[in-house]
């Protein structure tokens, strides 16, 4: 019962994230795209497709693997409980904004929309920069030498080769 009620909880954090960056998104390729004065090409939306695919697909994983391993959601003011180093996480240690990185990517090029794609990577950047300021220090703090083990062994963006 515990874990319906963790898994409810990310249901409704999760669609509430999506729809905040879709909206975010959406607003930008609506206001911005025709005076940007150019459209990616048709036949990237195949590509588009895929990222999307990739992206989603990756962060449900790490949802699920929040909810079953952690004990929580990923929202920050409702985090796991137990330190999680298992799935996707085995890999690196933000697969979750990788995986935001990808969906909003791949929205923009599906979509065809140079606003979207040019928002991506400072998204991205504002990710990087929230991992480095806020929850870095917010894990160690939690975890301590757990954590710190496992920041040697695990890269924070790209896995090892």
């Amino acid at each position: 019962m515990k874990t319906i009620f963790i898994a409810l909880r990310s249901a409704v954090f999760g669609t509430g994230f999506i729809f905040l960056w879709g909206w975010v998104a959406w607003s930008l390729h609506l206001r911005y795209d025709g005076t940007l004065g150019f459209a990616l090409p048709e036949w990237t939306r195949g590509l588009g497709v895929a990222l999307f695919a990739a992206g989603g697909t990756l962060a449900l994983a790490c949802v699920t693997t929040f909810v079953t391993r952690g004990e929580g959601t990923p929202a920050p003011f409702d985090p796991p409980r137990k330190f999680v180093a298992a799935g996707p996480y085995k890999f690196v240690r933000n697969p979750m904004y990788i995986g935001g990185f990808l969906t909003l990517f791949g929205f923009g090029v599906y979509e065809g929309s140079p606003a979207i794609v040019l928002f991506a990577p400072p998204w991205l950047l504002f990710a990087h920069l929230f991992v480095i300021l806020y929850e870095e220090p917010h894990l160690r703090a939690t975890f301590g030498p757990p954590y710190d083990a496992y920041c040697r062994s695990v890269r924070r963006w790209l896995p090892r080769v």
